[in-house]
């Protein structure tokens, strides 16, 4: 069955089904393969060609001087200005209403190739030249126009430092519950993932979005990068080729394979866009109740104005938790910000629940556990939210080997000592699936949670860690870091699967009830505050103090006369408001609105990836 844009194969246990548009094929020749007589054809294209210099040059009268339109994000007039004229642009279009046929068609008669239909967002994918740009400044039923931005992955010990061993003695495992992973996608043959029988895989679903080879020579479903396989066993492996020693956190769940990422790690928003609304559309038949996403890049815009941004939102309000990786930007050390102002998107998102990365200093107690130095700090670009929300075990992780794949290929160094099935990847990636198997093992226990209580109650229950400062060697350079534990390098504290499923408070059941607050500088006396919305949350203290932020009616609001405590008694920078503090907001106080890295930042530009490792 073909539709609009192109054909896709979905791949469900045994079944063939809709096949998915190839996005990285050349088309460079698609829009000359029509019948026409040679002379006409030579017209239409010195026609075009003259058109296009006239777009282009209405189009720079029209982005330049502050004369563009308030519907196209910076970065997207940037780009049109530096690029010929019929340069292709990868760009995201967002109308103000339900997409029609009549929309894709005037795209399409501007020379523009649509990749996806992103009706979650009333948006289309789309690669056009940059002198077609003009068309869609002229479009009044167009609401915004993004870039289609370029994203990667964020790449034994880690039960034990979660307590997750106790969810398992009560008969938690995380079945029934469906965890979508949007990754690089997950290798079909391991019998980690299976049940416990060994008779039915539990990776009951598979679709790639990319366009690229998903099968081996066998012809089974295979993961070409290696990273999503990784994920997935730390979500859900049951340890079946290690007698147990590397289980997942929840070994019974199921997995819901969408593959966005290719061979090499890359990916793009509209391909993370088209699996959330393929993920909420099969929200009921797999009982999804998790999306992972191990994956990010940087923040040109704020939350509100992010198309990915307002997927993982739609999903939110759909009733699927959503899991996101920090990023690991926590080392860069541009204009000395020492890694804060990092997190990367949609782990910016104030919805979401955002994992940064502890390691285990290779013992199984977590009084002893750190903080990452590569573990992205907050707060976020623009909106200054308070970001990660939790900690979880990321460095140095045992899980599922994509034997073959990139990542394999590029550091076989990393294959586990005497057993071949295991790789050790470290990362935010490698800690967002640990939260997500905490957050399947919760939504068993409690199936009624929505996730504004499941977000609340990890929060809550988070083991508070003590404000420290500890350094790190990075064991491939040698190289030593500093690394404070501050708010915004750990967030409420480290995830706790124990406390969690011994605790019965209820946030409100609404969605935003449990949104990560704001944080907001007074630029008279230099005081830091949480607030959300409009609301301080503890007027009486730096940050949160060591009052109350759980009340019988809101997580974070005015209602702050509970006993229990969401981030602990810690102050945002540790000891003093000295150190981080001048690099976000200026040492002059003179602007409370711009974080360090302005409009945006490369991540391209930074030094950690999954593979690195660190004592």
């Amino acid at each position: 069955m073909r539709t609009a844009v192109g054909q896709a194969l979905e791949f469900r246990k045994g079944v063939v089904m809709l096949k998915q548009p190839k996005r990285h094929e050349k088309h460079s020749a698609a829009w000359g393969k029509r019948k026409m007589l040679l002379g006409l054809l030579a017209t239409l294209v010195v026609t075009k060609f003259a058109l296009a210099q006239n777009a282009q040059a209405n189009l720079s009268q029209r982005l330049g001087a502050g004369r563009y339109p308030s519907t196209f994000a910076a970065e997207v007039i940037r780009t049109a200005q530096s690029s010929q004229p019929g340069q292709k642009i990868n760009v995201i279009v967002q109308y103000k209403h339900a997409l029609q046929p009549a929309t894709i068609g005037r795209l399409q008669s501007n020379a523009a190739r649509v990749n996806h239909n992103l009706i979650l967002i009333n948006g289309v994918a789309a690669s056009m030249p940059a002198a077609s740009l003009a068309s869609l400044a002229n479009d009044p039923e167009v609401a915004s126009v993004s870039l289609d931005h370029p994203l990667k992955g964020m790449d034994d010990l880690t039960d034990a430092a979660m307590n997750v061993s106790s969810a398992w003695t009560a008969g938690f495992d995380g079945t029934g519950v469906g965890v979508a992973v949007i990754d690089s996608g997950i290798n079909d043959n391991s019998s980690d993932l299976w049940n416990a029988a060994g008779t039915a895989d539990r990776v009951v679903y598979h679709q790639d979005f990319t366009g690229t080879p998903t099968t081996n020579a066998a012809g089974a479903y295979w993961d070409l990068y290696g990273h999503g396989t990784h994920v997935a066993g730390i979500i859900g492996g049951n340890g079946a080729n290690s007698a147990g020693q590397w289980k997942g956190v929840a070994p019974n769940v199921n997995l819901i394979d969408l593959r966005v990422l290719d061979a090499n790690g890359a990916g793009s928003d509209s391909n993370v866009i088209a699996a959330i609304q393929k993920a909420i559309a099969l929200k009921n038949t797999y009982n999804i109740r998790v999306i992972n996403l191990s994956l990010g890049r940087g923040i040109s815009v704020g939350y509100a104005n992010d198309p990915l941004c307002q997927a993982v939102e739609a999903a939110w309000n759909s009733g699927i938790v959503v899991v996101v990786a920090a990023g690991n930007y926590g080392r860069l050390a541009d204009y000395g910000n020492d890694g804060y102002g990092t997190i990367t998107a949609p782990g910016n998102d104030p919805y979401v629940l955002t994992v940064g990365a502890m390691k285990s200093m290779g013992t199984a107690t977590r009084t002893d556990d750190r903080v990452a130095s590569y573990s992205s700090k907050g707060p976020t670009t623009f909106d200054h939210v308070a970001k990660p929300d939790i900690m979880a075990p990321g460095n140095q992780v045992t899980s599922l080997a994509a034997p073959g794949a990139t990542l394999e290929t590029l550091h076989g160094s990393n294959f586990k000592s005497g057993n071949s099935k295991y790789f050790v990847l470290s990362g935010t990636s490698m800690a967002t699936p640990a939260a997500a198997g905490a957050v399947a093992l919760l939504l068993h226990q409690s199936p009624n949670l929505t996730p504004d209580q499941v977000k609340a109650r990890l929060m809550k229950t988070a083991y508070k860690i003590a404000r420290t400062t500890n350094t790190a060697t990075d064991l491939g350079t040698g190289k030593t870091y500093t690394s404070n534990h501050d708010l915004f390098a750990v967030g409420a504290g480290y995830l706790d699967v124990q406390a969690a499923l011994g605790n019965t408070d209820l946030a409100p059941a609404s969605v935003g009830s449990a949104l990560s607050p704001y944080a907001t500088v007074n630029t008279v006396t230099g005081t830091v505050t949480l607030s959300n919305g409009n609301v301080v949350v503890l007027p009486n203290s730096v940050v949160w103090g060591s009052s109350v932020v759980w009340g019988s009616s809101v997580v974070w609001g005015s209602n702050v006369n509970g006993m229990s405590v969401v981030w602990g008694s810690s102050v945002v920078w540790g000891s003093s408001l000295v150190n981080g503090f001048s690099v976000v907001w200026g040492s002059s106080l003179t602007s409370a609105t711009s974080v360090v890295w302005g409009s945006s930042y490369a991540v391209s530009n930074a030094q950690s990836d999954d593979t690195v490792n660190e004592q």
